[in-house]
């Protein structure tokens, strides 16, 4: 990984960016996300084609405009400082009184809201990437959910601003690693495409996503 550090921050170089999808995948599960992101496997059941659909759907949607709102979709974002790369679903503009313009992202999920801020780290490093980009605040988006269908509003606040950053550090540290972690069953499995490739009932043991993440970015450190 390289890196180029200046006084105030840490920057990734191109070549090193990761997908940000995969902060979704770590929070999901870290043996997830390494056989995805490191040992390129996918397997796909019913709620990922369902999921790869609709986003399809809403990727292939002609730009729109109007006279205070643009409408991005498919659009394509990154950040050197948290070292991501990827694409948000849809971007809203908002015209603001000064002429500027207000991004506000959103993005499309299949199911229902998730209890753990998964979800909710995949748009704000949207948020991030953007407010990098653009050099304007983004203070917040929403999470539009096809069984509800209707949308969820999110703040991005300081501490889901931290969560985003410190998943951002361990999703590098595990891939720098290149280490697939250990199965671990949890009731979430029930619904991973790869449960049959990874077995957690039968080889895993029980453990926490989240002192596994905080191990990651210690190791960092």
């Amino acid at each position: 990984m390289t890196k180029s550090t200046t006084s105030l921050k840490t920057t990734y170089c191109e070549d090193d960016l990761l997908m940000l999808s995969a902060l979704q995948h770590l929070l999901f599960c870290p043996r997830q996300c390494a056989l995805i992101h490191i040992e390129q496997l996918w397997l796909e059941n019913r709620l990922t084609a369902e999921g790869r659909i609709l986003h399809e759907r809403v990727h292939t949607a002609a730009r729109e405009s109007r006279r205070k709102i643009r409408l991005e979709f498919d659009m394509p974002v990154r950040s050197l400082e948290l070292g991501l790369i990827g694409r948000a679903d849809v971007v809203e503009f908002y015209l603001q009184e000064d002429g500027g313009w207000l991004p506000y992202p959103v993005e499309y999920k299949r199911g229902r809201p998730k209890k753990d801020d998964s979800d909710r780290v995949q748009l704000c490093a949207q948020a991030l990437c953007l407010e990098e980009m653009l050099a304007v605040d983004v203070p917040a988006g929403a999470l539009y959910y096809g069984k509800k269908k209707r949308r969820t509003d999110v703040l991005f606040d300081s501490q889901l601003r931290r969560t985003t950053r410190e998943t951002a550090q361990a999703l590098h540290a595990l891939l720098n690693e290149q280490r697939t972690p250990a199965p671990q069953y949890r009731p979430r499995c029930e619904n991973c495409s790869f449960i049959a490739l990874c077995l957690p009932k039968n080889t895993g043991a029980h453990g926490s996503v989240a002192r596994y993440i905080q191990r990651m970015i210690r190791d960092q450190a």
